[in-house]
């Protein structure tokens, strides 16, 4: 019997590559050491590109905690290489004290619980 490949299967595989450099793993991870509390969104935090971007730093305003962002619309590499280096496919992406989160929906999750502001509050301590 001969394998059945369809096009498809060939191109949704392709997208589950690994393509990651040892250089941009290393890019991220001097980002995320430098950087207590850090977001990987589309804009920055005084112009988000995208209303989950957006909810993100309006959340963390309302903290009012310093937090640094970084805009992937003008890094392709970041942009791709965020969501290999977490295996979370969506942006924003917010990385406390070095450790994914998550995105919009979990942090407003961890805001109206306030577990967000706890989380907060050790990482500024430490």
């Amino acid at each position: 019997m001969t394998p059945h490949f369809s096009l498809l299967t060939v191109e949704s595989n392709i997208g589950n590559i690994n393509t990651m450099t040892p250089e941009l793993k290393d890019k991220i991870d001097s980002l995320l050491q430098e950087n207590k509390i850090l977001v990987f969104m589309k804009g920055n935090k005084l112009m988000p590109q995208c209303g989950f971007s957006n909810n993100v730093v309006q959340i963390l305003n309302t903290l009012g905690v310093p937090f640094e962002t970084v805009d992937v619309l003008s890094d392709p590499e970041i942009r791709q290489g965020i969501k290999e280096y977490s295996s979370w496919p969506t942006i924003p992406q917010v990385y406390i004290n070095g450790e994914f989160l998550g995105g919009s929906d979990i942090l407003i999750e961890l805001y109206q619980k306030g577990e967000l502001q706890e989380k907060v509050e050790v990482a500024l301590a430490s």
